[in-house]
């Protein structure tokens, strides 16, 4: 089964982005079936010491790229009556880890949204759900990685970090 792929770049931060990727997607295919929103970005810091950028950045990347991609899809897959949304949410919105309140907001903010959209748009043959990854072997979790991967092992019931593709064959189930 071969399937055709286009690459769109778009800053996932800025308004009008949404909007432009979609269109180029409804402009290629006439439809929109899956969303799958995973964006995200760290810049942690403890509470005290954050500044406005570092607080921003990351809802708006995070949380904010949600909800403009949700919102420019949600009218084209309610026509269709049928989508499926899959948001990547993160543990640490439970967790609340030290110098991540920015992060764990943002991806607390994902799963409340999530569940909301899923009440609103089920009905309509959309269904709405979110992926929770624990620590994930990625660019981002390096630096971490480095510091303190024993002590999360530790605290991993698969005695592992999770990989990339483990989060992909979740998502792929959803979709």
């Amino acid at each position: 089964d071969q399937r055709e792929v286009i690459a769109i770049q778009a800053d996932v931060a800025d308004l009008d982005s949404a909007d432009t990727v979609v269109t180029s997607v409804l402009e290629k295919w006439e439809q929109i079936d899956i969303l799958v929103n995973n964006a995200g970005i760290i810049r942690d810091g403890l509470l005290a010491t954050m500044d406005q950028e570092q607080w921003q950045a990351v809802i708006d990347t995070n949380l904010g790229s949600v909800y403009r991609f949700t919102h420019a899809v949600t009218r084209p897959m309610m026509s269709q009556r049928h989508g499926r949304i899959i948001n990547i949410s993160s543990v640490a919105s439970h967790f609340g880890n030290p110098g991540q309140a920015n992060y764990a907001a943002s991806k607390g903010g994902i799963e409340g949204m999530t569940r909301c959209l899923a009440t609103e748009l089920g009905r309509r043959g959309i269904t709405v759900n979110a992926v929770a990854p624990g620590f994930i072997e990625t660019d981002m979790t390096e630096a971490i990685r480095s510091v303190a991967e024993k002590e999360i092992v530790k605290r991993v019931s698969v005695r592992r970090l999770g990989r990339p593709d483990d989060i992909a064959h979740a998502t792929a189930y959803l979709a």
